[in-house]
């Protein structure tokens, strides 16, 4: 009876909270895209969830081989009521994603899965996991301070097994039989025996696209008036700063195509001008970036630095819809520091509204 008063409780937190935080999942998810997209990290998808009650109240229950209650204190035991699951397209892009989760949370564990499985000499099931703490450093969560999360870091193929296993393995009748306390039944050997073969089919696969990603090389065009475009970006960019600062995703380099060209930045001499190594040195200087920007934070902030106002209106303008609005905030904060450190090429907004108001007063 205390333990139902416990999960009762819970229940009631639980339903407060979904009340309250309509868009949790939503403002989760934004909020790790834009970390994992300002880190350079090359992602596949990212997707969020808010754990329903009825798999909330179930795991609740759950018990141990002595019949110990798992989650004693559900509330405090229970860190995947919000989890993040973040698909990569190799596994050399794993280690990046995580230094910037690292650096952006409170880590409160961190398991290798994969490495587990290794230790123990089998195949299958491979992730890393991380529960996290929102601090009040992170400024796109602030009305989730406090919170603790999960986290799941895998390969495109490593999350295509672990559905494909969770699907077949343990939910299909016939297969595998479940008792009554949800642990998993007695498993069909010749089925365990395909998925190990299958496993360690995956694993190597994953093995082959790291190598091709370490061998696979862009052509670098030299002519300084050969025109920019989303295509070209990787290749040039590779040529100009080298594999300093990470790549974003595909999708992303359109994005860059688009701030350049409005600044008439659309050839290979104009972005080397652009990328001038003392103008880096200083944003890296004075920016205080919470980890190492990628390529698209930088070519970003070096546009604002050299533009400032000019800048924002034109990649995020007053009248835009979110998230162009929640960007052009951030930008204006950027370019005031940039003035403040005296390192802005163009006043801002700010700056002229109150040199005018100085002129009106004399």
């Amino acid at each position: 009876m205390t333990y139902d008063k416990t999960l009762a409780r819970f229940g009631s937190y639980y339903h407060e909270f979904r009340r309250s935080h309509p868009g949790v999942a939503e403002d989760f998810h934004a909020a790790i895209e834009e970390l994992l997209t300002d880190g350079g990290v090359t992602y596949d998808r990212v997707s969020t969830r808010l754990k329903e009650w009825s798999s909330l109240k179930a795991k609740a229950r759950k018990k141990g081989p002595d019949g110990a209650l798992l989650y004693p204190d559900p509330r405090r035991d229970i860190h995947d009521m919000i989890g993040v699951r973040i698909t990569t397209y190799h596994s050399t892009e794993i280690p990046v994603a995580l230094k910037v989760l690292r650096d952006s949370f409170v880590v409160h564990k961190s398991v290798d899965k994969a490495k587990e499985t290794r230790i123990s000499g089998g195949f299958g099931y491979g992730s890393h996991h991380l529960i996290l703490e929102v601090d009040d450093t992170n400024e796109d969560l602030q009305d989730y301070v406090g919170m603790v999360f999960e986290v799941q870091v895998r390969t495109v193929l490593q999350h295509a097994w672990a559905e494909f296993e969770h699907d077949i393995r343990y939910k299909r009748s016939g297969i595998a039989t479940g008792a009554a306390d949800g642990t998993t039944g007695q498993l069909n050997p010749e089925v365990d025996r395909m998925f190990t073969l299958a496993a360690g089919l995956i694993e190597l696969a994953d093995q082959q696209f790291d190598q091709i990603a370490a061998l696979k090389e862009t052509g670098h065009p030299t002519d300084e008036t050969v025109e920019i475009t989303a295509e070209t970006l990787p290749g040039v960019l590779a040529m100009l700063i080298g594999n300093r600062f990470p790549r974003p995703r595909s999708e992303t380099y359109r994005f860059l195509e688009e701030i350049l060209t409005v600044h008439g930045v659309t050839s290979v001499g104009a972005l080397r001008e652009l990328l001038d190594v003392t103008d880096i040195e200083l944003l890296l200087k004075i920016m205080r970036y919470r980890f190492h920007p990628g390529q698209t934070r930088i070519i970003d902030d070096l546009l604002l630095k050299k533009f400032g106002q000019v800048h924002i209106d034109a990649t995020a303008p007053k009248d835009a819809q979110p998230p162009q609005t929640k960007r052009r905030g951030q930008m204006k904060r950027k370019l005031e520091m940039m003035q403040q450190a005296h390192i802005a090429e163009q006043p801002s907004a700010i700056s002229a509204e109150r040199n005018t108001e100085k002129e009106q007063q004399s």
